[in-house]
């Protein structure tokens, strides 16, 4: 569900049409809380069945954990030596799914693993296979590394698009990468794939759910800033539905009504025992790990990455990546045991950490605070691991069933709704995990699965240039007077082919009061932002800046662009000029204290 943002409600000139949609039909067969990525991937999919399906999401949607990854889509490499080949084989196969069906915002990403010894690791592996411990460190050598990545290759065989793993000896790799430590015996190159808007990509995958569902009784619906308080069972709704009846509240106003389910499906990520417990049945499935990460604005570290990612072990065992993204560079992460009490903020440990990881593989760059623009943290949705270290706990995932919520809670009702809690899971095979616990639902309805999603185009990814080539005339079809290419590349890289509903409604404006860019920004213009309001659910500033742009990630909000954007929001969510004012402040506040981003503003 995510961090909180603010604890104060905001005034509103209306109710919201997501939370009216729910009002409205205050009853679902599926209500599902959470809106991660594999929450929004699991609406989406039961939407495609047919199914009357609910979302609400206590913050913004890919608020959390989900929007706070390294940015990857990966088999994940290192978890074969976790003994997890079914999570590597089914994350391969997605891996490749993905670049096929997402095409926009999943691309090929060659990666690049500096290696310092031949044999090392040999002896420690098995132990680390046997005990899931690391026991003393040993580096992990040429042989082991080829060995995993010959076994990466080997799942990859079928359907796959990206190229076998390569080998290079010491003067060839530094060849490639001249800035590399000296000390390399041989660099191991492969590709996975990379995800460079994962919140965008998670509202893709919502509002294909919402239109999935458009009409008719089985009408889908989502929304965000919308939390659940509690259980009410015994209060059934107007149409006399009864199942599990759930307290909600509006985030934004405070305003609280009542929805009724049959079948509860809980992807509150790490939050999950915290929800059970809010529905009355507490548990204690979870013991989530905060992972951090950095983004610098360095050309220097940029150009030595050569456009690869570099992901490699460093001294304390820890698997760790420099990676290049657009002109900004991240560099993650790590991996402690979560406090769910605290916030999941960077450190200046952490930032210590990071500045020492990139000395290991790049000796003679020096890099200073001075050039971070951004930093985020979230808490991975891992199962509950007691002894287990941190790096050794599955990234695999369950799902739990608890049948009768109102049992459970001691409402003496009936049976209730069945709760299915989702423990664990990864950004990369978010689609493979909605099929699964989407599966399950439908069994628990009596419903027969009638769509796949496995080769069912994402969003904007339908339809999407295939080519360079292609890229280009996709561009230059869609210039006009006032949008040169560089905006209308913009626009397709944000929005995918969707972005030809967003043209249009660019050029819908009226004569009297024509589109223009904003004065703070050449990346966003006025009819965009009231695009945005219209469309996408922006319930705070901060969600453009964050959420649906990049801008915040890249270093690029100040106070002048805070002002302007607010300023133009003002008028299509109904804030007055105090709401404004209090808009900007929040923004400033999370900005600070959840991304270590100082923004000055005169309110104007």
């Amino acid at each position: 569900m995510g961090q909180k943002d603010s604890a104060r409600n905001q005034a509103s000139a209306g109710e919201r049409a997501s939370v009216q949609k729910l009002r409205t039909r205050p009853h679902a067969q599926v209500l599902i809380i959470g809106g991660g990525i594999n929450g929004v991937g699991t609406f989406r999919d039961l939407a495609l069945q047919g199914v009357d399906v609910a979302l609400v999401e206590r913050g913004d949607y890919c608020q959390g954990a989900s929007g706070a990854s390294s940015h990857m889509i990966h088999g994940g490499i290192r978890y074969l030596e976790n003994g997890e080949f079914r999570l590597v084989q089914e994350s391969v196969v997605e891996r490749n799914r993905l670049l096929r069906i997402a095409p926009h915002y999943v691309k090929p990403l060659q990666t690049t693993i500096p290696i310092f010894s031949t044999f090392s690791g040999v002896l420690a592996a098995p132990l680390r296979f046997l005990t899931h411990k690391q026991g003393k460190h040993t580096e992990r050598g040429a042989f082991l590394i080829k060995l995993g990545l010959s076994m990466y290759d080997f799942f990859s065989r079928d359907g796959g698009t990206v190229p076998r793993h390569q080998f290079r000896g010491r003067k060839r790799a530094l060849a490639e990468l001249p800035r590399l430590h000296p000390g390399i015996k041989y660099t191991a190159t492969y590709f996975d794939a990379s995800v460079h808007n994962p919140e965008r990509l998670t509202l893709d995958v919502l509002q294909d759910g919402e239109k999935a569902g458009a009409s008719g009784a089985s009408a889908a619906r989502a929304s965000n800033y919308l939390s659940l308080v509690a259980v009410k069972d015994g209060i059934k709704d107007g149409a006399g539905n009864a199942g599990s009846t759930v307290e909600l509240r509006d985030e934004l106003t405070g305003e609280r009504f009542h929805f009724t389910a049959d079948v509860i499906v809980n992807t509150t990520g790490a939050w999950v025992d915290l929800t059970n417990q809010a529905m009355g049945a507490a548990s204690a499935f979870m013991g989530g790990t905060k992972g951090s990460h950095i983004v610098l604005d360095h050309p220097e570290l940029l150009a030595a990455c050569n456009g690869r990612e570099i992901f490699f072990e460093h001294t304390d065992g820890r698997i760790v990546l420099i990676y290049p993204m657009g002109d900004r560079v991240l560099v993650g992460t790590t991996d402690v045991d979560a406090d769910m009490a605290e916030d999941a903020v960077c450190t200046e440990s952490e930032i210590d950490y990071f500045f020492d990881l990139i000395g290991h593989v790049f000796p003679d760059i020096t890099v200073d605070r001075e050039q971070i623009v951004y930093t985020f943290s979230g808490v991975r949705p891992l199962p509950r691991h007691d002894s287990t270290q941190p790096g050794f706990v599955s990234r695999d995932y369950r799902i739990e069933r608890r049948a009768g919520a109102a049992a459970a809670a001691g409402a003496g009702q009936g049976g209730g709704a069945v709760v299915l809690s989702l423990v664990g899971g990864k950004w990369t095979t978010f689609r493979a995990l909605a099929e699964h616990l989407s599966n399950n639902v439908l069994a628990e309805l009596g419903i027969e699965r009638k769509v796949s999603t496995a080769k069912l185009a994402i969003g904007g990814g339908a339809g999407f240039p295939d080519s360079e080539d292609g890229v280009q005339r996709w561009i230059k079809a869609h210039m006009a007077a006032g949008r040169d290419a560089d905006r209308t590349a913009g626009l397709l890289t944000r929005y995918g082919t969707r972005a030809e509903e967003v043209i249009s409604f660019l050029d819908g404006a009226p004569e009297s009061a024509p589109d223009r860019l904003l004065h703070s920004t050449r990346e966003l213009s006025v009819r965009e932002l009231e695009f945005m309001a219209q469309n996408e659910q922006i319930g705070h500033l901060v969600d453009v800046l964050i959420r649906r742009t990049s801008l915040a990630f890249r270093g690029l909000v100040t106070g002048e662009l805070l002002n302007e954007v607010a300023g133009i929001l003002a008028g299509p969510l109904g804030w007055d000029a105090a709401t404004r004012t209090s808009e900007i402040s929040h923004a400033q506040e999370v900005l600070k204290r959840f991304h270590g981003v100082q923004v000055h503003s005169l309110v104007s």
